[in-house]
């Protein structure tokens, strides 16, 4: 009970800054929707760069939200619970969303797969991508749909699996010996003069 409590408390507290910063609504209603956009933007030009350390990085970030999406079924299996603008009254709902479990936050478990993986690979500015993950889980709450447990949890499950894709899958012999047949046949129909270096 104390732990629903207090997930419903923090949603609040969150929430309720929409009502008092209404200025602040539409950044957020803009983070919430459609970052994920430019994320995959970002991915396709991490991946025509056609470095490879930039080809590991995404490879590993795709399979990281696979895993992830799959953790993040089976512990909704365990857990449920309905969005916080169908649970409970006077939620600032910013955007339009599909009633359903919202446990655990496939929004957030997408960008803390992806960010955390691009942050492990590029350390330094990739940090940039953690904050950006950070800010997409609260607008979730921010516009109404998610409770912090749904964001934290999604965001932990991420966080683990890109920290162990990101040991083992660069790693694995068979992973390497596809990107190179992969870039082989790349290279016979949009050849390269000069090899493209990491962004």
């Amino acid at each position: 009970m104390a732990f629903s409590e207090t997930n419903i408390d923090v949603f609040r507290m969150v929430n309720d800054l929409g009502k008092e910063y209404t200025y602040l609504n539409p950044p957020f209603v803009f983070i919430a929707e459609y970052t994920v956009y430019l994320l995959a933007l970002a991915t396709i030009i991490y991946w025509f760069t056609r470095g490879r350390n930039n080809r590991m990085m995404v490879i590993s970030a795709v399979l990281t939200f696979m895993i992830a999406e799959i953790l993040g079924k089976l512990a909704g299996t365990f857990h449920s619970n309905y969005q916080p603008f169908v649970e409970l009254t006077n939620v600032n709902q910013l955007i339009e969303k599909t009633v359903g479990n919202s446990f655990p936050s496939d929004h957030t478990i997408l960008f803390f797969s992806f960010c955390m993986t691009f942050w492990l690979f590029k350390r330094g500015y990739g940090l940039l991508w953690m904050i950006a993950a950070i800010l997409v889980g609260i607008s979730r709450m921010w516009v109404g749909v998610h409770y912090p447990a749904d964001v934290a949890v999604g965001a932990l499950i991420s966080i683990i699996s890109a920290i162990a894709v990101y040991y083992v899958v660069p790693r694995i012999s068979f992973i390497q010996k596809l990107l190179k047949l992969y870039e082989k046949g790349e290279g016979y129909i949009l050849p390269s003069k000069t090899k493209s270096k990491d962004l």
